[in-house]
């Protein structure tokens, strides 16, 4: 009987399932794999997975497609009749032709969709030689997959070509082991081969097998043996027989008394890792100092600064330590972060912090405010950015409220697809109508002005009315940070 409504709950939930398994099936049989469901007019591709084993034989993804009944008949008529069949597809990789196998799905008597295995000719011909006992157990699984009986393997990390597989039956014994596996396992010492042999001379194994029985579910782990690093998985079978080699584990009556084992050597990628950890803990430790000198340089020119005999020289060496102060904050930012990527919300946060809290007069009543969600920018870029914000809130609290008790500054962050903007609004009394769109050519704004187009590859540009406000707005191309994260 067939269904044309796979929509229930219990059904979804069912494709949910075999969906999952479609990653490490396709690494597995070394096939491209899709999940087709019925709708009018032919069948929907509701999921696939591309191998990673062997190149995938489709460019880009199908994922949504609709496929017209008459163009897919073979998929069709395994929904309509319940048979699997295979056929010679149209689709060609490298100029030779691609074979489809396609396996219904079925849920309580009913076909609710179907399983296409798609690899090129010459890869189906290759396995089609290998063992049959590997056949048989590649078959086995991929079965249980599409009955939802696979356990664990939302969690299964990708498979390599690299990777050695072998079987063990019911009684622990080594009934195929590839080449592959068996050079891996010279490495340990296994001069001879492992075919025949039982997995307790494999000791690693042995505990991955037994949980993998034991708990009725797709086991990954990684350990170290001596100076190699392994990566195992165990992938249970449906149970054939039970054996009383497995009456000592608890829960003996598995539903598994097999399982294909597959494994890695990753002691480079572990290695690679590793430095990578390091390096990065060294990064984050040089910005660590770097902020705290920068910070000592600070407290110097304070000191500086409270004995200073002029208002002038003081008001500079103030001016000075908020510039080194943003600087050492991005610094304090990559110092706790993995990434050289830095949140630009967050530094103008707490640069508004600093602001209230530092130069801010406790006399005046002004309220600050940081709207918009922000984006990201590479260290070097946001440390401008950051110098930049820090001009702008200065000037905003030392001349924009002359007169006044009360006022309001607000940070506004938006982007769109083109560019990145930081606006700095204050409602304050206004630049001096002599002044001008580029009025305020002191050091700071220089420094402002010169970063944006230098640095920023920017614009830079303030309006004000007199007392009206101000709004300096800062505005990158994204097409430049977007150049600096990928180089």
């Amino acid at each position: 009987m067939v269904t044309r409504d796979p929509g229930t709950a219990q059904v979804s939930a069912d494709l949910m399932r075999v969906e999952t398994c479609l990653p490490i099936l396709a690494d597995l049989l070394r096939c491209d794999i899709s999940l087709h469901i019925p709708c009018r007019g032919g069948t929907r591709i509701a999921a696939e997975a591309q191998p990673m084993t062997v190149p995938s034989i489709h460019a880009r993804s199908r994922l949504g497609q609709t496929i017209a009944g008459d163009d897919d008949s073979v998929v069709s008529r395994v929904i309509a009749n319940g048979r699997p069949a295979c056929r010679l597809s149209r689709v060609l990789v490298h100029g030779t032709p691609t074979v489809q196998d396609v396996f219904p799905v079925r849920r309580d008597g009913k076909i609710v969709a179907a399983v296409v295995c798609e690899m090129g000719v010459i890869e189906h011909e290759r396995q089609r030689r290998k063992s049959p006992v590997y056949r048989r157990a590649q078959e086995s699984f991929r079965a249980a997959a599409l009955d939802g009986h696979v356990r664990g393997a939302a969690h299964l990390s990708r498979l390599g070509e690299h990777d050695g597989p072998l079987v063990v039956d019911s009684h622990g014994r080594i009934t195929y082991i590839s080449s592959v596996a068996e050079s891996l396992y010279r490495k340990l010492g296994h001069a001879r081969s492992l075919l025949g042999e039982t997995i307790t001379a494999l000791q690693a194994n042995e505990s991955t097998y037994l949980e993998a029985v034991q708990t009725d579910q797709c086991i990954e782990r990684t350990v170290a043996e001596g100076s190699l690093v392994w990566t195992r998985w165990a992938l249970p079978l449906p149970a054939a027989s039970r054996s009383n080699w497995l009456l000592p584990i608890p829960r003996w009556d598995s539903h598994h008394d097999a399982a294909i084992l597959v494994v890695r050597d990753a002691t480079d990628e572990h290695r690679k890792a590793q430095e990578s950890r390091i390096h990065t803990a060294m990064i984050q430790e040089i910005h660590h100092r770097v902020k705290n000198n920068l910070q000592t340089v600070a407290s110097l020119l304070r000191l500086q600064a409270r004995r200073a005999e002029s208002a002038e020289a003081s008001d500079v060496l103030r001016q000075t330590i908020h510039r080194i102060l943003s600087i050492a904050l991005v610094h304090e930012f990559l110092s706790h972060e993995d990434s050289n990527i830095i949140s630009v919300r967050e530094v103008c946060q707490r640069l508004l912090n600093d602001v209230t809290q530092g130069i801010l007069d406790p006399e005046k009543r002004i309220r600050f405010s940081l709207d918009g969600a922000g984006f990201n920018l590479p260290a070097q870029q946001a440390t401008s950015c950051a110098l930049v914000v820090n001009e702008l809130l200065q000037n905003t609290v030392k001349h924009a409220f002359v007169g006044r008790g009360d006022g309001q500054v607000i940070v506004r962050l938006s982007d769109d697809a083109d560019r990145h903007v930081i606006d700095v609004i204050d409602n304050g009394r206004g630049m001096p109508a002599d002044a001008g769109a580029r009025s305020g050519d002191s050091l700071g704004l220089q420094i402002a002005r010169t970063l944006v187009r230098d640095d920023l590859r920017g614009d830079f540009q303030i309006w004000s009315e007199p007392e009206s406000g101000t709004r300096a707005t800062i505005s990158i191309p994204r097409a430049f940070t977007e150049a600096l994260e990928t180089t």
